[in-house]
């Protein structure tokens, strides 16, 4: 059975749509077409209903492309076990990271990790939580960076971003009692930040805004500085080399504040999972100072 047409049927299976696996696939669409014809002909057994409009699978094909994705994470974890037998430090490391982690951390902590680990390519993933699990499980990621309990790399702390003619804005720092009856502007279902502002929401008595969900950590802030609401900021997204940004004031919670917990993640029978764990210490060693305000 050729590997690389179960690899064309697994991604097929993931987008439904025929030209955008032979993109994801990097080859043509009637290349792609032809492995997927071949192994329904090698199987005996229709994998794929075609229509000019929508791309579904048989019943059987739903398990076929269930145990291919089986299969393929084997084999990546035979490639990964060649890697190891060599220097893993000299592969690639396929890391995947949330979008409201990503671009604060990586400046931080990359620099340290190219100096321990010159050699080693990063491939970097900005997924959303359930995503780079997914991908995880799938073997299409090595390791993730997450708001997770597993390997725990660091603390950080929340802090409050309002317009600075905010009544809060005067205050050196923010109790939870403040927020009492006010209106959070917050991210959209599936961002895992919103899952801890909706938590700090129910300790403090505070709300979100319904009328209005972002799709990013920038939109947000850009609404905090038109006058649209407050919100709540992981630490790291409000530290430079990240810029200020006009009208947008960010105060510190008054000790304990709320806070997101850091960690590595990665299947437990990775082949790689004593390089990952030594990883995860570069990438929990953050500057002095980067996670106190201000």
């Amino acid at each position: 059975m050729n590997i690389r047409a179960l690899q064309y049927f697994v991604k097929l299976a993931d987008l439904r749509h025929f030209s955008k696996a032979a993109d994801a696939c990097f080859v043509s669409q009637p290349t792609l077409s032809t492995q997927i014809r071949k192994l329904e002909e090698e199987l005996g057994v229709q994998l794929v209903e075609r229509s000019p409009k929508n791309i579904m699978l048989t019943p059987v094909g739903e398990e076929i492309a269930d145990r291919a994705r089986l299969v393929l994470s084997d084999i990546d974890q035979i490639r990964a076990v060649a890697r190891r037998s060599g220097n893993p430090a000299e592969g690639t490391m396929r890391l995947g990271l949330f979008p409201t982690l990503a671009p604060y951390l990586l400046p931080h902590v990359v620099p340290g990790v190219r100096e321990r680990y010159p050699k080693l390519k990063l491939q970097l993933s900005e997924e959303k939580t359930e995503d780079v699990l997914t991908m995880l499980r799938q073997g299409e990621l090595d390791a993730g960076i997450l708001a997770l309990h597993k390997e725990i790399l660091f603390e950080e702390p929340f802090v409050m971003a309002m317009p600075a003619a905010h009544p809060l804005a005067a205050r050196k720092s923010i109790r939870m009692a403040d927020l009492e009856g006010a209106e959070l502007l917050l991210l959209e279902e599936g961002h895992c930040l919103r899952e801890h502002a909706l938590e700090v929401c129910a300790l403090a008595g505070a709300h979100e805004r319904v009328d209005f969900h972002a799709t990013s950590m920038e939109t947000l802030r850009q609404m905090v500085a038109a006058d649209v609401g407050v919100t709540l900021m992981p630490l790291l997204a409000v530290k430079p080399p990240i810029a200020r940004t006009a009208n947008v004031v960010t105060r510190p919670f008054a000790k304990p504040p709320p806070s997101r917990t850091l960690s590595m993640v990665w299947r437990n029978k990775s082949a790689l999972w004593g390089f990952i764990r030594e990883l995860s210490e570069s990438l929990g060693r953050l500057p002095a100072g980067l996670l106190s305000y201000p």
